[in-house]
């Protein structure tokens, strides 16, 4: 397995292997020389449909003599492509996931500041629902 990401070009469009990158979002690697220059010796385009890409861990299924690329993705940019490589029914649940760690994201800055102003700890646990413990962890960091 490789730590880069792949770009390749399918002959066949319809093919349902990777993504495009367009559908991706943009994607800083889009922007190299070096990845400008492979596009153009190909006689390809960054919106082609045959471009595709493909992480690090699904790159063995690159087809053989495919043209490819290997590209540095940054996380942000391969939590993107994960997602869209993921069937629906479990793109909409990743969704959820993601929510969930946004929502919980400085969860022991807020609660350690919300006991600083003076709210009770059991208060804390009937606002936020989470368990006691928590409360007395954030209070102690």
């Amino acid at each position: 397995m490789t730590d880069d990401a792949y770009l390749f070009l399918l002959d066949d469009a319809s093919a349902r292997l990777g993504v495009t990158p367009a559908a991706v979002g943009e994607l800083a690697c889009m922007e190299t020389p070096a990845v400008r220059a492979w596009l153009d010796a190909q006689g390809s385009t960054p919106t082609s449909p045959h471009l595709r890409l493909l992480p690090p861990e699904e790159t063995a299924a690159v087809p053989e003599g495919a043209e490819r690329l290997p590209v540095p993705l940054s996380e942000e940019e391969l939590s993107r492509l994960r997602h869209q490589m993921t069937p629906e029914p479990l793109a909409q649940v990743e969704e959820e996931l993601l929510a969930y760690r946004d929502s919980t994201d400085g969860r022991d800055g807020l609660i350690g500041r919300a006991l600083a102003a003076g709210v009770a700890p059991h208060r804390i646990v009937e606002l936020t629902g989470v368990d006691p413990a928590t409360v007395t962890a954030a209070a102690n960091s």
